[in-house]
């Protein structure tokens, strides 16, 4: 994407919500709350409608922003008694993220997933905040943006392996957005 082309979409944007004379809220929350959650597609008489009207794009954006906001963090723990092998995922006490573990001694990897079904999966991919997991002493594990997979990867940053890693971090994790 050039400079141009961002310029573009940003400016048609802007033309798309600038306020309109007579103006009003054509969609109900619950239709605009029903189409955030893909349970309901705006059909082609509601997305006209919704085009056409700033206020009611503004609303629709304020709805998901709130549902963005809505999520601040998910909690997990590492339950499993070592085994001795190695520590392949662990999953938030809520199930809307796993964290997955690849790699050896060479080069290891922690990959942050979103459950697609996640109730803000939508949002956070359409807005993509900035996520960071940690372990239970504050630590950073990673740090990044999904991709549109609603995947995040990084290399390991610590020298224990995952599973001693978090056991010796008092055996919890969360993930919520970075503050700025």
């Amino acid at each position: 994407m050039t400079a141009n082309d961002t310029l573009d979409r940003t400016l048609r944007a802007a033309l798309l919500v600038a306020p309109r004379e007579n103006d009003r809220l054509v969609l109900a929350d619950a239709v605009l709350a029903a189409a955030l959650d893909g349970t309901t597609p705006l059909s082609a008489g509601e997305r006209a409608a919704l085009a056409a009207s700033p206020l009611t794009i503004r609303r629709l954006r304020h709805l998901a922003n709130v549902r963005l906001a809505a999520w601040q963090a998910s909690a997990g723990m590492l339950r499993a008694a070592d085994s001795g092998a190695p520590l392949a995922e662990l999953v938030t006490d809520d199930g809307f993220w796993t964290l997955h573990f690849l790699g050896g001694d060479a080069g290891r990897r922690v990959i942050l997933q979103l459950n697609a079904e996640a109730p803000f999966a939508r949002q956070v991919l359409a807005q993509q905040p900035m996520l960071r997991v940690i372990d239970g002493t504050g630590a950073v594990v990673l740090l990044g943006r999904l991709d549109s997979d609603g995947e995040c990867e990084s290399a390991w940053p610590f020298d224990a392996a995952p599973a001693q890693h978090f056991q010796q971090a008092g055996a919890v994790f969360a993930v919520e957005t970075a503050r700025p």
